[in-house]
């Protein structure tokens, strides 16, 4: 089955990055600031600076920069769909290369349109991607939760080795269901988090989600060995986002 029938038969919205500049703003807006976004990070994320977040050769750029002239030393961008389009249920692709270097933290991920269930975790975050670079290749899928989450230790995942995170593109997606959210890369199943129909505890995931596209400098988790200061700027490459009714068939 050729890409062409599958946007024919199953593609309910996507961006492809092919007009240089910045990011459509029909679909993309920005979270902006330096407050720390709950992890302690470091950067200032900047509204439409085509420094940290632009398209170039058919490809989204979020880069982030060392920058002495802001008050935590780093600039970034984190964009979002937020307003703009959200999906409840659908299969999601991100077709991405990441950036490297102790520090370094970029996401891929989802969060609520509303906080139908209350304030985080309560109303759920669908990390598709993360990865942080004093911990190259090991990329991580993981859901949070009120009763799953990180800040008590209970959150759900899985790890996979990508050994050229770094210097190759590959999909990571997203099957989201009412029973179920399957994450895949580059189509292969690695980790699976079912519904299981306790209470909004555990499943918060009937509502629509926004995506979120971001390259985080430090903090917590990212900046849990320190951060390098001489690796930057550093960048994450997007070559398309695609969302889907339900996963494509791959015959």
């Amino acid at each position: 089955m050729t890409i062409n029938s599958l946007f024919a038969q199953k593609l309910i919205w996507s961006d492809e990055f092919e007009i240089e500049g910045l990011p459509n703003s029909e679909n993309w807006s920005y979270n902006v600031g330096d407050h720390g976004w709950g992890n302690n990070e470091l950067q200032y994320y900047q509204e439409a600076n085509l420094e940290n977040s632009r398209i170039e050769n058919g490809r989204l750029i979020i880069e982030a920069h060392a920058d002495s002239s802001l008050p935590k030393g780093y600039s970034s961008a984190r964009i979002v769909t937020k307003g703009k389009k959200a999906w409840k249920y659908a299969y999601i692709e991100v077709r991405a290369k990441l950036p490297e270097g102790t520090g370094t933290w970029p996401a891929i991920w989802m969060l609520p349109e509303k906080n139908t269930y209350g304030g985080w975790p309560k109303s759920g975050e669908i990390d598709i991607m993360e990865h942080v670079g004093f911990d190259p290749s090991v990329v991580h899928g993981t859901v949070h939760t009120e009763a799953f989450n990180h800040s008590i230790g209970t959150q759900v995942g899985k790890q996979v080795k990508i050994p050229d995170f770094n210097t190759a593109f590959h999909v990571y997606a997203i099957n989201w269901t009412e029973d179920k959210i399957d994450f895949f890369i580059d189509d292969d199943l690695y980790f699976t988090f079912e519904n299981s129909g306790k209470s909004s505890a555990e499943w918060p995931f009937d509502q629509p989600f926004h995506i979120i596209l971001n390259l985080a400098v430090g903090g917590n988790w990212g900046g849990k060995e320190g951060v390098d200061p001489k690796i930057w700027p550093q960048r994450m490459e997007v070559d398309y986002v695609r969302v889907y009714d339900k996963k494509p068939s791959s015959d």
